[in-house]
């Protein structure tokens, strides 16, 4: 079996998170500038075998997409066409940054950590593996 890997897509930062190779446990990877993103990727899966890719999908709480769908749309047609061979699935990312802080919060991190957002990313992308986990 080959790992999973989760994003939480942002326009300035990308959180990834990724499973063992059981595909049991979801661990936060890092976070990436978005621009670098598929640099970073080609090089990490030169290392690992990946055999799908999660991708947050934003929402209103009325179900309809968010703003920040319209800077997805790219990513994952990029990312579909450059690793055509690995899947896509959408999984709902809402209220995954407010969980990610409040799980900061409840680790007992100090303020001075929870303000890094590169962290925060890191713990939604988790959220968001974690997600997909339970419910497949």
């Amino acid at each position: 079996m080959g790992r999973v890997l989760a994003f939480d897509f942002g326009e300035k930062r990308t959180g990834i998170a990724v499973t063992d190779e059981l595909q049991i446990i979801a661990s936060g990877l890092t976070t990436v500038d978005t621009k670098k993103i598929f640099s970073f990727l080609t090089e990490y899966l030169k290392k690992e075998t990946v055999e799908l890719f999660i991708v947050g999908e934003p929402k209103q709480m009325n179900n309809t997409a968010s703003e920040s769908e319209q800077f997805i749309q790219p990513f994952l047609k990029k990312l579909s066409t450059t690793f055509p061979k690995i899947p896509i699935k959408r999984i709902d990312e809402r209220f995954t940054s407010k969980m990610a802080f409040q799980s900061m919060i409840d680790s007992g991190l100090k303020k001075k950590q929870r303000q890094n957002k590169a962290l925060v990313d890191e713990i939604s992308a988790t959220l968001i593996l974690q997600s997909y986990l339970y419910n497949k």
